[in-house]
C-alpha cells in the first residue's frame, strides 16, 4: 500500500456501506502524511466519532488542517500536513453552475428551478458528481501532494465510476437540449422520443424528477443552453481523470462471505471497463489479539485458539456445569468463526488477479476514536501481508489439532 502513497497519486475508495471504507481512507491520508506529503482526504458526511478521531470540532466544504496539539496528543509528528473536509454536495453542484453560467439572472433561474433541486438533491450520481468535481479542483491546483478520497456511501460502488458518463448522457445538449426546447414542433418531439438516446434521457428524469412538470424541465435546459456545452465538457475531462495513471482505485471491503462476493464481483466489473484496481483492503479481519498473536509468537501462533479445544475436556473434571459449557460453546464458535475467516481470506488473496495489492487491518476493539488508534489502522494498513501467511499455516495446524465436539 505504501507504493499508492506518493506524490501525485489519488487513491479513490470503493466499496459498499458498512464496510469501514472512511475509517480506512482517513487512515490511508494519515499514513500519506506521515511519508511527509501534503495530504487531503475528502469524506463523505463522516460519523462525529471519526470527526473527534481527527481533532476537529467540525468538518466543511474546504480542507481544514489538522492541528499541531491534536497530533502531539497522539505521539505523532506535529509537522504532519494533514487536511480533511466534508464533501458539500449542494455547494458543488452550485459551483459548478456560477463558474459556467456568467448571467447572475440566469443563475437565479438554475438555483430556483425544481428540477434543478431534484437533480443536484435526488439524481443517484448527484454525490459522485459533487466529489469528482471537488476532487477535480483540488487536482488542477496542485494544492495537495496526494489526495484519499472516500467515495459515497451506495448500494453498488461501481455506480461512482460509471456517474460522469450517466450524467453526459443524461444532459449533454445533443441528446436532451432538443428535447425540451419549446420551438421543437410536437411531431418532432414525438420522432426524437423514438430514438435511444432521448428514450435514456426521458427514464432517467423519470426516476428521480418526481412531479417535477415538464416546464421546469424545459426552463432548465433553455436557461442553461449557453453553458451546458462547457459543463460536459468538464464531465468528460472529469472522467479522463479516472481513467489516468494518477488514480489509484482501492476497494474496502470485510471477510463475511457476501462481502467477499461482492468484492469478486467489482474487480470482475471494472476489468471489462477498462479501469484496472490497484488495491483491496480487507477491513475489521479478525481481533487484535488473533493478529497479534501470528505477528508475535512465530513458535506457536494461534495458541490462545488451539487452547480452546482442551476446555471441553477440563469442564467435566471441574463439574463448572451448564453454565460452563454455555462459555465453552461460545469461545468454541468463536474459534470455529476465526477459522474459517482465515481459510475464506486466504482463498480469496490467492486469486486476486495480478498486480492487484492486498491490505488487511484487523478491528480495534476499542472503536477509532482518536488519531491514535487511526494511527493504529495506517500501521496495519501499511504493513504489507506476511501476517496472512502465518495466519493461514496457524489455522491449518489449530484445524488439524482440533478434536471434534461431544
Amino acid at each position: 500500500m505504501k507504493d499508492l502513497l506518493t506524490k501525485g497519486s489519488i487513491p479513490i475508495l470503493l466499496g459498499t456501506g458498512g464496510v469501514g471504507k472512511t475509517t480506512i481512507a482517513a487512515a490511508l491520508a494519515l499514513a500519506g502524511a506521515s511519508a511527509n506529503l501534503n495530504t487531503a482526504v475528502i469524506t463523505v458526511d463522516p460519523s462525529e466519532r471519526l470527526r473527534d478521531a481527527l481533532g476537529l470540532a467540525h468538518l466543511g466544504g474546504e480542507p481544514t488542517r489538522i492541528g499541531a496539539r491534536q497530533l502531539i496528543a497522539a505521539g505523532l509528528d506535529a509537522h504532519l500536513r494533514l487536511s480533511a473536509m466534508m464533501l458539500d454536495v449542494t455547494g458543488e453542484w452550485d459551483a459548478v453552475i456560477k463558474r459556467f453560467v456568467t448571467d447572475s439572472a440566469t443563475r437565479e433561474r438554475i438555483f430556483d428551478n425544481p428540477f434543478y433541486k431534484s437533480l443536484t438533491a435526488e439524481f443517484a450520481g448527484s454525490e459522485a458528481f459533487a466529489a469528482l468535481q471537488r476532487l477535480y479542483d483540488l487536482h488542477q491546483t496542485a494544492a495537495f501532494e496526494l489526495e484519499v478520497v472516500d467515495t459515497p456511501p451506495a448500494s453498488h460502488s461501481f455506480e461512482f465510476l460509471q456517474t460522469p458518463a450517466r450524467l453526459i448522457r443524461l444532459l449533454d445538449s445533443r441528446a436532451a437540449r432538443w428535447l425540451f426546447t419549446p420551438s421543437l414542433s410536437a411531431s418532432r418531439i414525438a420522432m426524437k422520443v423514438a430514438s435511444n438516446a432521448a428514450r435514456f434521457v426521458v427514464r432517467e428524469l423519470e426516476r428521480f424528477a418526481g412531479t417535477t412538470v415538464l416546464s421546469t424541465i424545459t426552463d432548465f435546459f433553455a436557461a442553461m443552453a449557453e453553458s451546458m456545452d462547457a459543463i460536459i465538457d468538464r464531465l468528460q475531462k472529469t472522467e479522463a481523470l479516472l481513467h489516468s495513471p494518477a488514480v489509484k482505485f482501492v476497494m474496502v471491503t470485510t471477510a463475511e462471505p457476501d462481502r467477499i462476493r461482492q468484492a469478486r464481483e467489482l474487480v470482475a466489473q471494472m476489468e471489462s471497463e477498462g479501469l484496472k484496481l490497484s488495491a483491496i483492503v480487507i477491513n475489521r479481519f479478525l481481533d487484535e489479539r488473533t493478529w497479534t498473536a501470528v505477528a508475535d509468537s512465530a513458535e506457536r501462533p494461534l495458541s490462545h485458539l488451539a487452547a480452546i479445544s482442551e476446555l471441553r475436556a477440563s469442564l467435566g473434571r471441574d463439574g463448572t456445569g451448564a453454565n460452563g459449557g454455555r462459555l465453552v460453546h461460545y469461545f468454541e464458535e468463536y474459534r470455529a468463526r476465526t477459522l474459517d475467516e482465515i481459510e475464506r481470506v486466504a482463498a480469496f488473496a490467492r486469486e486476486l488477479p495480478k498486480g492487484v495489492r492486498l491490505a488487511i487491518a484487523p478491528e480495534i476493539e476499542a472503536g477509532v476514536r482518536d488519531l491514535a488508534a487511526l494511527s493504529r489502522v495506517a500501521g496495519y494498513v501499511t504493513s504489507g501481508t506476511g501476517v496472512l501467511k502465518g495466519l493461514e499455516k496457524a489455522a491449518r495446524n489449530v484445524m488439524a489439532s482440533r478434536e471434534p465436539n461431544p
